[in-house]
């Protein structure tokens, strides 16, 4: 992805990682995602994928989107190029997972308050990553 091509309202100065509120507001959507995976019975079939402690899953996340988004590269400095598709091949993921990730994401953007310009961005773009996530 590119958070900031030409197309877009989010710059080199005005990342989407800026526009959300950088680290803290970061970190807080990563915590956000894995409470409303943890806590919904509606994303039990994602639950499943995840190791029972969900602590490692959680900090990688958060590093993961902050590169993402336009901010530090936290993930790429700890685990190397993501590698996305590579490392979700082992967990069958179709549109029922997809679809799961896509909500729980929308709940956790919805409790972070993400909205207007940049809830459209990035509803648009989590739905291409997941989407391209899927191997079943």
């Amino acid at each position: 992805m590119d958070p900031h091509g030409e197309d877009s309202q989010f710059n080199a100065s005005r990342t989407p990682w800026v526009a959300i509120g950088g680290e803290e507001a970061v970190r807080e959507l990563a915590d956000a995602f894995y409470d409303a995976m943890d806590q919904n019975p509606d994303y039990a079939g994602i639950r499943a994928l995840h190791q029972p402690d969900l602590s490692s899953a959680r900090d990688k996340f958060f590093q993961f989107l902050s590169g993402w988004l336009g901010g530090p590269q936290l993930y790429i400095q700890q685990h190397g190029h993501p590698r996305l598709r590579m490392r979700h091949a082992p967990f069958p993921i179709g549109e029922s997972e997809r679809d799961q990730w896509l909500s729980c994401m929308a709940e956790a953007m919805d409790k972070c308050a993400v909205e207007g310009d940049l809830r459209s961005f990035l509803d648009a773009r989590f739905a291409q990553v997941a989407d391209f996530m899927r191997n079943k």
